[in-house]
């Protein structure tokens, strides 16, 4: 059902069983999924794509042109994925260059007054709660939660299933699988719980602990500790994601925090 006070773009491209309703502005180059619900006042932008299934809530904007003074009227994108809620008043700022895009993944949770900037990437699964605000170029990996009211700076990269503290401030980058909080932010432990809901076994998570305890409890450097790592700790897929985070990291990764560290069994 789409509302006659709705405001859509001729060009616009909307898909079967999609739910429009009153107020909403759908501009040109615009692409709307099948099913998904756009609801009051809310104002999807120029090329902007928006996957199936989605719930975009009242006061969201999508697609305004990037907070970037570089920005020159580029044919630039907004990406969502399937199944994905955006909340009240988020904002998803398009990317900055030529055929740049900002993207959300699918299956994600964006609550109320989010700023996503331009070209940012956040995977599958990812949950960003109310109030976070994300500066131009952040990645975020799959099932990622950043907790309300937390900031990152421009270019941090926040690894795939970590938890990050609300009210904190994103200065490095934050490597996969583990807790984030406390002010300077600091590693906390590995987010146990996180990956047991998502269906790693205590093998797995036994060895991104002990990982872990050779990069942030042995007082090695991280050179030393990536290089033991690497010949010392058998082979896994986790292992071989943490240090290709690490390595490809041009900020550096976070440090542990001064204060004691509870570590998991």
């Amino acid at each position: 059902m789409i509302s006659p006070l709705a405001h859509i773009h001729p060009a616009a491209q909307i898909g079967n069983n999609v739910k429009i309703d009153p107020f909403v502005v759908i501009e040109e180059g615009v692409a709307i999924g099948e099913g998904t619900h756009i609801m009051a006042h809310a104002v999807i932008m120029k090329n902007t794509i928006v996957g199936k299934s989605c719930s975009i809530f009242p006061g969201a904007v999508l697609g305004a042109i990037p907070q970037d003074l570089k920005f020159d009227g580029e044919e630039t994108f907004v990406e969502i994925g399937d199944n994905t809620t955006i909340r009240e008043c988020v904002t998803v700022n398009r990317g900055t260059k030529d055929k740049w895009k900002t993207k959300v993944g699918s299956n994600c949770l964006l609550m109320a007054y989010c700023h996503i900037a331009h070209d940012c990437v956040l995977g599958d699964h990812v949950i960003i709660a109310n109030s976070v605000q994300l500066a131009g170029h952040v990645e975020i990996g799959d099932y990622a939660i950043i907790g309300g009211m937390a900031a990152a700076i421009q270019f941090s990269k926040i690894g795939a299933h970590c938890y990050i503290a609300g009210g904190t401030e994103v200065i490095k980058d934050v490597p996969p699988y583990i807790k984030a909080g406390r002010s300077p932010l600091s590693y906390v432990g590995v987010n146990s719980v996180g990956l047991q809901r998502r269906g790693f076994n205590s093998e797995k998570i036994n060895s991104i602990l002990e990982i872990y305890r050779n990069i942030y409890m042995r007082g090695l450097n991280i050179t030393q500790a990536t290089e033991f790592i690497e010949k010392e700790l058998p082979d896994s897929e986790e292992k071989t994601e943490i240090l290709k985070f690490i390595r490809d990291s041009k900020r550096g990764i976070l440090k542990v925090s001064s204060k004691e560290i509870i570590d998991e069994n």
